[in-house]
């Protein structure tokens, strides 16, 4: 009898250990509460709890993210806009942050999609549609200030928001691709000038780059025509010194020359004597012919 009562003993407490295992993954915190009042902290590995008396609470501590479900929102021009954002949190994974994101708040995720959803309204109903489309980058950084600072009780870490979209009415969706579409225009309009009027100013510069090389090739023209002239002068200068009769004189023969004048040579006479006497020069002496 007592053999039996001892093996039912063995087997009880065999149930109750394998009963109060507790398997506490990486990426898991624990806290093991006795009797509904705090107890201790269950840190990743083997735990065991007391069945019954112990009941353990494990939370997930990676990086998590939640939809802060779509909305209207009215802008500050009155304008209703359909916004959707998402917000990536945390838990921490110390002791005390643990104990904070199960005792400090009731459902740390709902709490999170509402206070976004209210803190959005909040924010882009201060703002233009054209302004909130524009200035995402500013949205994101004051919705994350603000969930940051109102979550700091609660054990979390907003990692951080971001605004998936903004959509306006249809009628003001077209409107506002009409406009993009015509300051395109615009754009490509004030391109096209600018390079015409630049492929003008070339053209511009390389004619007045043309008509300075003609205009410097003429002077340079003209003073060599001057240099020569002055050379010719100072030849006849240097020449013609003191015989100003005689160049007279060639000058009357080739003008009379030019006017078919008629000239007799005597026979026997050279034709260069005969303008030389003309002219008043000595003749030139030919050798006399055996």
């Amino acid at each position: 009898m007592s053999s039996e009562i001892f093996y039912f003993v063995l087997i009880g407490i065999v149930v109750v250990f394998i009963s109060g295992i507790r398997i506490v993954r990486p990426t898991q915190r624990g806290l093991i509460e006795r009797l509904g009042k705090y107890n201790r902290f269950a840190n990743p590995g083997f735990n065991w709890i007391f069945p019954v008396i112990e009941v353990i609470y494990i939370l997930n501590v990676t990086e998590q993210m939640i939809e802060a479900n779509p909305q209207e929102i009215i802008t500050n021009d009155n304008l209703n806009a359909k916004v959707d954002a998402q917000v990536y949190f945390k838990i921490r994974s110390d002791e005390q942050s643990v104990k904070n994101a199960v005792y400090n708040v009731q459902n740390c995720q709902y709490q999170i999609v509402n206070l976004a959803r209210t803190t959005l309204r909040n924010i882009i109903g201060t703002m233009t549609l054209k302004s909130a489309n524009s200035e995402r980058g500013k949205i994101n950084a004051d919705l994350h200030s603000v969930l940051l600072r109102e979550t700091e009780s609660w054990g979390l870490q907003i990692v951080r928001t971001e605004l998936k979209e903004i959509d306006p009415p249809k009628d003001v969706q077209e409107t506002m691709n009409k406009v993009v579409k015509a300051e395109n225009e615009k754009i490509a309009a004030i391109d096209y000038a600018t390079a015409t009027e630049t492929v003008a100013d070339g053209a511009k510069r390389a004619e007045i780059k043309k008509a300075e090389g003609i205009k410097q090739a003429k002077i340079l023209a003209a003073e060599g025509e001057a240099e020569a002239i002055r050379l010719v002068n100072e030849a006849a200068e240097q020449y013609f010194v003191g015989n100003a009769q005689v160049l007279r004189r060639l000058e009357m023969v080739e003008t009379a020359l030019k006017s078919n004048a008629k000239i007799v040579v005597p026979s026997g006479s050279d034709l260069v004597n005969v303008i030389g006497e003309m002219a008043g020069i000595l003749p030139i002496k030919t050798p006399d012919k055996k």
